[in-house]
C-alpha cells in the first residue's frame, strides 16, 4: 500500500480539475426561451435538404483468383516469337 502513495497527488489534481470544469460548465449554455426553441425547431424541420442519391452500382469483374497470361497472338503483334518478361 505504501508503494501507491506517489499516485495521491496526481489523483487529487485530476479530481480537482474535474470538479472545477464541472462547476464552470454547468452555467455555460444558459436557457433558451421555450417559444424561441420551438420556432427554431419548426424552421429547421420545414427546411428542405438535398437528399443524396444512391451511387451508381459498379459491376465488378468476377475474379477467379487465377492469373491469366496474355495469349501468344498478342505477343506476336510486336514481331517477337518469345513471350516478354
Amino acid at each position: 500500500m505504501e508503494i501507491l502513495w506517489w499516485l495521491v497527488p496526481s489523483v487529487a489534481v485530476a479530481v480537482a480539475a474535474m470538479v472545477w470544469v464541472g462547476w464552470l460548465g454547468r452555467e455555460g449554455r444558459g436557457e433558451v426561451d421555450r417559444d424561441v426553441a420551438l420556432t427554431r425547431l419548426t424552421k429547421a424541420l420545414e427546411r428542405e435538404y438535398a437528399t443524396p442519391g444512391r451511387p451508381d452500382v459498379r459491376v465488378r469483374d468476377r475474379s477467379t483468383g487465377i492469373a491469366v497470361r496474355p495469349t501468344r497472338e498478342s505477343s506476336a503483334v510486336d514481331g517477337s516469337t518469345r513471350p516478354s518478361r
